[in-house]
């Protein structure tokens, strides 16, 4: 049992509730036994991390220190050491780009729509909330360990390769066109940032410009509009 501070392998494991942590050792964290089962089913647990001394398959460690590598309200008394896993683009119809959406409740609803709704492969750009943050994988419901995914320092040469391999790019704006009805085969959805919008750079990139209308509010929560939009797409 560790039930020093001072251990180097429970100082590591504190570290990595830091979003920094996580990019340099290419490993996270998973709290509880529903998102642990899903790390399960998607390959990536290295270690359990248990308080409870009964547990023979997991590394145990003091209630106290447990409570400390805990994060928010609930104090779970099992957590998984994760690795960071590279899966290559899928063969997918539908593609999610996330430009610069920096809120990671919202990236993580958007990541449980996308898998939810058959985009199976999403792009972000490195502003965007990173999709091992804690906040991010339990709004995903662990949504993001069964997606491929790129995360890109310059998202707009990659969206232009794609529109070269038959890609269709839409975007959203308060000032676009609601008819879905003739989507492209292979469609790129592009979601932004709330408070700045579409970059100039995106807008030059796209094909059509969509927008969801609305009765007496101006505009969605991002997550919320992209679960509408994702949604329309699967009945394609």
């Amino acid at each position: 049992m560790i039930t020093s501070r001072n251990n180097e392998m429970f100082k590591y494991f504190k570290k990595l509730k830091q979003n920094k942590y996580i990019k340099e050792n290419q490993e996270f964290l998973v709290y509880g036994e529903k998102l642990i089962f899903e790390a399960y089913k998607a390959g990536i647990v290295k270690t359990l991390i248990s308080s409870d001394e009964s547990n023979q398959e997991a590394l145990i460690i003091s209630k106290d220190l447990m409570k400390e590598l805990n994060i928010g309200q609930t104090n779970f008394d099992l957590i998984a050491l994760c690795s960071i896993k590279e899966k290559p683009m899928r063969e997918t119809k539908n593609i999610l780009v996330l430009e610069d959406v920096q809120d990671p409740d919202n990236v993580g609803a958007l990541l449980r729509s996308a898998l939810a709704f058959g985009f199976n492969h999403v792009i972000l750009s490195k502003k965007s909330a990173n999709i091992f943050n804690e906040k991010v994988i339990r709004a995903s419901a662990g949504a993001s360990f069964h997606l491929s995914y790129e995360i890109l320092d310059n998202i707009y040469d990659r969206i232009k390769t794609l529109k070269k391999l038959g890609y269709q790019v839409y975007v959203t704006d308060t000032n676009g066109k609601s008819d879905l009805e003739n989507v492209a085969n292979k469609s790129i959805l592009v979601l932004s940032n709330e408070g700045n919008g579409l970059s100039l750079q995106m807008k030059q990139l796209a094909n059509e410009i969509i927008t969801i209308k609305t009765n007496e509010v101006e505009s969605l929560n991002v997550a919320v509009a992209g679960a509408i939009l994702m949604y329309e797409w699967s009945k394609k």
